[in-house]
């Protein structure tokens, strides 16, 4: 048996603030890890992380100062191996082709009014998430991937809450991780 994990976070920037007011939740973007120390963290997001407009399908370095305000809950899911190397293998093919995917912004305003808005090789990070679990048969739900919100998630029964708090503390206990202070903040503080 293997483990995944489901990484729920809140940057508290403008963009992640206004969709807590929308869903009435925090923690709005889902994202799916290979390993504890969450180093190989894949979901549809910003490509550039201070510009929310431009996004697709993203490797996340939740290690960079973007995250280091980070507030989030991981979860465990276990699986078996065939299963757990089939969504690896998913993935990697997504993020081979990565040229090919976009981020589905109008797939949040289907959300928003409870209307499907699937569009091809275009995701929302809830979306993505829970799209690969389809395909890999381990998340069996009648409702359509582009109307699972995070929060839905969340509230799946087969996972397991392993942390909830800051996302650095839980990096600093799980990988080495030191938080990195910009040298602007270094130099006048």
């Amino acid at each position: 048996m293997k483990k995944v994990y489901l990484v729920f976070t809140d940057t508290g920037t403008l963009l992640s603030r206004t969709i807590n007011l929308c869903t009435k939740s925090t923690l709005n973007h889902a994202s799916i890890a290979f390993d504890t120390p969450l180093t190989e963290v894949y979901s549809f997001g910003r490509k550039h992380p201070y510009n929310p407009w431009i996004g697709g399908f993203v490797k996340e370095n939740l290690r960079t100062p973007f995250f280091n305000h980070s507030q989030c809950a991981i979860y465990q899911l276990t699986i078996t191996d065939d299963t757990y190397y089939l969504l690896k293998q998913r993935i990697e093919k997504m993020e081979a082709e990565t040229d090919q995917y976009r981020y589905n912004l109008l797939g949040l305003f289907g959300v928003l009014f409870n209307m499907e808005w699937q569009r091809k090789h275009a995701y929302f990070c809830s979306e993505f998430v829970v799209t690969v679990l389809k395909e890999a048969g381990i998340y069996i739900d009648d409702k359509p991937a582009c109307l699972v919100k995070p929060q839905d998630l969340k509230e799946w029964k087969a996972l397991e809450l392993i942390y909830h708090g800051d996302l650095p503390v839980y990096l600093q206990q799980h990988g080495g991780y030191e938080v990195k202070v910009p040298l602007w903040k270094r130099i006048y503080s």
